[in-house]
């Protein structure tokens, strides 16, 4: 088989039969980075949200970024309150507010809601974590001013347990979990009642509206996974980093769960994130393991999950050699392809690995290929914010 059968140019006829090659219609259809900021996957992905949006009922985005952040995005896109500038500034973490094609994107999104009566919505699914955590005071005490009396604590006791915010938030925990409060008796306190506010929240449900329930939820996930992951970056054990890698995966794919039950969405985010299969990293003498989100994700939607990775060819000088699958895909005759994964590990033969002079590139996996159901590739990357 030429891997020109299992490629066509990447265009809206192409993505909608991806989507109608698949045993089911995805609830979350994931495109992947294999390196963030590259300027012109942000304008492609764009571009394919567009298309889902107006010709395959899609009314869902969501991406790598802080989930009480995105709150923001939504509030804007929704209602057009504030400014472009400072939904930019406060509402995406690691840095993607800085994005031009996350600027478009919520610009259209906004406008599109003002047009239609069917409106868009934005979510970030990522936990309030760079590798250190934020402080759990937002998603605490939003969560309780909107439950009801009798309550299980007041917010004078969450402000005395919660402390400052920036003992919670110390940068040097990532190396030194001593300097960490995670296992505090306060913080120990502080799961307890974020258990019971949201056992709470289970029992007030009905008198909710569907804005405030949906919020709350999302406020109590987030005060959960916050406690627990603090908790953890106080261990000292040799599988520290694992378990934290695995909870922040394990926030990503509850917080993916609720943006699913919207109806079907575009998720962007890493490739790492987005993979089925398990995640390795070595640190050290360790060899790390954990599952990642989509592995995850697939466990509870099965098919109702698909996964779109993408990769790169040359980028500067930095060109992949031709026995590689980029260097095989870069031989196809379009600029940005879209290629059925599955398909392709059938039609080739032992590739070897890619060796990137791009640290921040994450080459395709050649063993891995029958683990996405198709690839993005654009042949020549020319900005890389």
């Amino acid at each position: 088989m030429d891997i020109k059968d299992t490629a066509r140019p990447l265009d809206g006829a192409g993505v909608s039969a991806f989507l109608r090659s698949l045993p089911a219609k995805p609830l979350l259809l994931g495109l992947g980075e294999a390196r963030h900021f590259v300027g012109e996957l942000g304008e492609l992905r764009n571009e394919i949200f567009r298309h889902l949006v107006e010709h395959e009922g899609y009314r869902s985005f969501t991406i790598e970024s802080d989930c009480l952040m995105g709150l923001v995005v939504d509030d804007y896109i929704a209602t057009g309150a504030g400014t472009l500038d400072d939904v930019m500034e406060r509402g995406f973490s690691h840095n993607f507010g800085t994005s031009p094609a996350n600027r478009e994107l919520v610009r259209w999104m906004r406008a599109y809601n003002e047009e239609h009566d069917e409106k868009l919505r934005f979510f970030g699914f990522d936990g309030p974590l760079e590798y250190w955590a934020a402080s759990p005071r937002q998603a605490l005490t939003a969560l309780h001013a909107l439950l009801d009396g009798p309550l299980p604590c007041t917010l004078e006791t969450l402000d005395t347990l919660l402390g400052p915010d920036d003992q919670w938030t110390n940068e040097a925990t990532v190396m030194d979990p001593s300097q960490s409060i995670g296992q505090s008796a306060e913080a120990q306190r502080l799961r307890l009642l974020a258990d019971d506010l949201v056992a709470l929240l289970d029992t007030q449900a009905p008198r909710l509206s569907a804005a405030d329930g949906e919020r709350a939820a999302l406020y109590g996930r987030t005060a959960v996974g916050l406690l627990r992951y603090h908790h953890w970056m106080a261990d000292t054990s040799p599988a520290r980093i694992a378990r934290l890698s695995g909870l922040r995966d394990a926030m990503m794919a509850a917080n993916l769960r609720a943006v699913a039950e919207h109806g079907p969405a575009l998720v962007f985010t890493h490739n790492l994130h987005l993979q089925r299969n398990k995640s390795f990293m070595s640190f050290g003498d360790q060899q790390l393991e954990w599952w990642s989100a989509g592995a995850i994700i697939e466990a509870h939607l099965g098919d109702r999950y698909a996964f779109l990775a993408s990769a790169l060819g040359t980028v500067g000088d930095d060109t992949p050699p031709s026995d590689t699958v980029e260097g095989l895909l870069s031989t196809l005759p379009w600029d940005h392809s879209l290629i059925d994964a599955r398909r392709l590990a059938e039609a080739i033969t032992e590739p070897a690995p890619r060796i990137s002079h791009d640290f921040a590139y994450f080459p395709l996996d050649p063993a891995q290929l029958d683990m996405i159901d198709g690839i993005v590739f654009l042949k020549q990357a020319v900005r890389l914010g």
